[in-house]
């Protein structure tokens, strides 16, 4: 599998959010939005749950993908305390994007289309609820996730 678009997506969102973190201040998300660290956590732990269910195929063990724990505000909270803050999530999503892109070209086939029982929420609206080929959940991550944060943190720059 080519991981040209996920090393892409992954650039695109840290160059966002490099972007932001330079733009001074604390950017002010609208109402029910996250702010950059928040929406940082969110893709850490979304990038965290993508390697560990890599590994878990690759093992030949049963995972699922559930994504529901990136969107809980604790869990968010915390990823961004031991993270060491914005700097620190920028760092681990770099880190994690280069870990799922030096893994998945060592998948074979076989383990790409290993059907994953995914659970993937957004605004609350669970968008998946079956079993999901894994090629499937990288591919969403690096043609749908990050993109879409990436548009969501460039949000929160100041209007020119």
């Amino acid at each position: 599998m080519d991981t040209s678009a996920l090393q892409d997506a992954h650039r695109a969102l840290l160059d966002a959010a490099a972007t932001v973190a330079g733009a001074g201040g604390e950017p002010v998300p609208p109402p029910g939005e996250w702010n950059a660290d928040q929406v940082l956590a969110h893709v850490a732990l979304v990038n965290a749950a993508t390697i560990a269910a890599v590994a878990a195929v690759t093992s030949g063990a049963n995972t699922t993908y559930d994504n529901r724990t990136a969107h809980d505000p604790w869990t968010i909270e915390h990823t961004i305390a031991v993270a060491g803050g914005n700097a620190g999530l920028r760092d681990r999503i770099r880190r994690q994007g280069d870990a799922l892109c030096a893994l998945v070209p060592a998948l074979s086939d076989a383990e790409l289309d290993t059907r994953v029982p995914a659970r993937l929420v957004s605004h609350d609206t669970i968008m998946v609820d079956e079993p999901v080929p894994l090629r499937d959940l990288i591919a969403g991550l690096a043609g749908n996730e990050l993109p879409g944060h990436a548009r969501q943190l460039r949000a929160l720059l100041p209007a020119a």
